[in-house]
């Protein structure tokens, strides 16, 4: 065993004396490992990022929660958008019927969603998202309050000109100052701050959540319209009791809307696994390209790598009859070969992680993208692996060297 460790540390000192010797040479051979370990590390952080994002957003938009709209989310695939677009809209009128009819639900609420530009004196927002809510809409969010409250059933049925406001909007309007009770203005319109709602981010790392201005749904309806674009949301206690209750809901909407047995919904029913099923496919489409690219430009590279490792094994026929003359045994050998071998592997894995570490920032500028130890440790035994496999050929022929010819060889 002692003999082995001595070996290896005398095998990596001559490695990486004969790559010193030979720099450009060695990274020229790395470039298609660097361009495969890009490849494959940046599909693995932009995978991991979306995982992560989708989770985040997820409890965003509430647990356990359904959503009732004109439109589906992602467009469903088997129905052309001009058949959605001759839909009827959703009516606020139906959110009693509805919470009596899924009497699953522990939560039923309404929203309506615009862009305006919002100012307190000076400043200004240009676009943010004004959402109308009932009350309880403030249920099937994980969003938390920062500060003050948020409106009660009794400013809904009054019109109360009242505003809860979310981070973003925040900072650009009162920067240090305190909100509560201050007027802003949406569309022109004076409201007042009433509640504050922490950071949440963004929503899977495009969207921010925080760019939001939350009023009455009725103040909504006076401001703006509510004829278009109206969603309802019924949340469930559970995850098992909002399986079953999805159905409660298609069934009291069919009840409300009129439907005959025989007539196809005319209304969406969206949740949180569309989104997972949308973004599994894009997940696929990053792994096929990713994969593809990967195995190709670390197939070129380990070719370069064997190619080069039989030019250093020729290079160094002297050297290797010298060395089994001294007594070197066969194993030896081979293990100082493969160790070059693997070395330019790793140099190449080590400059492709730190470009990867680049090209995450700049992905996070527009998409999502994390990269943690595991996505490294992958690429250094990805590396390993390439060195090992197509550094083996080349090293076993040096280890079955015959000592005289190498001897002799000129």
């Amino acid at each position: 065993m002692q003999r082995f460790f001595i070996s290896l540390s005398e095998g990596f000192r001559i490695a990486m004396s004969a790559i010193w010797l030979n720099k450009v040479r060695a990274m020229l051979t790395t470039t298609c490992i660097v361009i495969g370990i890009v490849s494959v590390t940046t599909m693995k952080t932009v995978t991991d990022g979306i995982d992560q994002a989708f989770e985040q957003s997820m409890s965003m938009i509430g647990n356990n929660v359904v959503y009732v709209e004109k439109w589906p989310w992602g467009f469903g695939g088997e129905y052309r958008w001009w058949e959605f677009r001759n839909r009827r809209e959703m009516q606020l009128a139906y959110l009693e019927p509805l919470q009596r009819l899924a009497p699953s639900a522990s939560n039923v609420a309404a929203t309506a969603f615009r862009t305006s530009p919002a100012r307190y004196g000076e400043r200004g927002v240009d676009n943010p998202l004004i959402i109308g809510a009932t009350a309880g809409y403030f249920q099937t969010t994980n969003a938390d309050l920062s500060d003050g409250r948020v409106f009660s059933d009794t400013d809904v049925q009054v019109g109360a000109p009242v505003a809860v406001m979310g981070a973003t909007v925040y900072r650009a309007l009162f920067e240090d100052e305190d909100p509560i009770g201050k007027e802003i203005r949406i569309s022109g319109q004076r409201f007042t701050v009433i509640g504050t709602i922490e950071e949440q981010g963004s929503f899977l790392g495009m969207e921010d959540m925080d760019n939001v201005i939350i009023i009455p749904i009725s103040s909504f309806g006076n401001l703006f319209s509510l004829r278009f674009g109206l969603r309802l949301i019924a949340q469930f206690p559970d995850a098992e009791t909002a399986y079953e209750g999805e159905y409660e809901v298609i069934g009291a909407m069919r009840q409300i809307r009129g439907l005959d047995p025989m007539d196809e919904n005319d209304f969406a029913i969206n949740k949180a696994s569309l989104f997972e099923e949308e973004l599994g496919g894009v997940k696929m489409a990053i792994y096929g390209i990713g994969l593809f690219l990967t195995g190709l430009a670390l197939l070129v590279g380990g070719i370069g790598v064997m190619n080069i490792m039989f030019v250093s094994v020729r290079e160094r026929t002297r050297e290797i009859g010298i060395r089994k003359a001294v007594g070197a045994k066969s194993w030896e050998i081979l293990l100082q070969f493969l160790t070059e071998a693997v070395i330019i592997c790793m140099i190449g894995g080590v400059i492709g992680v730190l470009l990867s570490l680049g090209i995450t920032q700049l992905i996070n500028q527009f998409f999502v993208a994390y990269m943690d130890w595991g996505t490294v440790l992958q690429a250094i035994l990805i590396c390993t692996f390439i060195g090992v496999l197509f550094g083996y050929l080349p090293s076993s022929r040096a280890a079955k060297a015959n000592p005289i010819e190498s001897l002799r060889y000129e």
